[in-house]
């Protein structure tokens, strides 16, 4: 998606189309990972959502700038503590998008990335996918997922252990 902008992929300005290549290296990156761990079909509102999280938490850390530049080796124990189960994820990419927010604003207006993770962020929000419920093992015996109980769960919280889960598998 092309978006007219203050900067051209190579940063000179000069009112050229920004193309928002941070977003779309993490997304990548993110796809990748997810289809190499091979954990649902890449089809699904769940790889979406395992996508769209890793993607945000790739483009979210990379706070020098050098995102199309890493190798994604180098960068795994980052990203397997953010999506660790214990940290608050959601409370982090809130700051993060409002750092972000602020720093385009200082330069001059919308930036083409941010937009993109912004609206992946609030399809994470605001969807709920009905998924089963870990927490509730019904008279305390473990049945098959198709069996047991489901509850709609908001797609972030589905899709952060996905994604932390195709870091590990990589």
């Amino acid at each position: 998606m092309l978006h007219r902008g203050q900067e051209s992929t190579d940063g000179t300005g000069g009112g050229e189309l920004a193309v928002p290549m941070a977003w779309l290296y993490a997304e990548y990156i993110a796809d990748e990972l997810l289809r190499t761990g091979d954990l649902m079909p890449p089809t699904s509102f769940e790889f979406r959502a395992g996508r769209d999280a890793l993607a945000l938490t790739i483009f979210l850390s990379d706070t020098g700038g050098e995102l199309s530049g890493i190798r994604v080796v180098s960068q795994l124990e980052t990203w397997l503590s953010l999506t660790a189960y214990d940290q608050p994820w959601q409370d982090w990419v809130r700051r993060r998008m409002a750092q972000l927010a602020a720093e385009a604003i200082e330069c001059g207006g919308p930036a083409p990335d941010l937009e993109l993770a912004s609206a992946a962020w609030r399809w994470l929000e605001e969807t709920e996918l009905l998924a089963p419920d870990l927490d509730a093992v019904p008279g305390g015996v473990a049945v098959g997922e198709e069996d047991g109980p489901k509850v709609w769960t908001a797609a972030w919280q589905l899709g952060l252990p996905l994604g932390h889960l195709a870091i590990h598998l990589f």
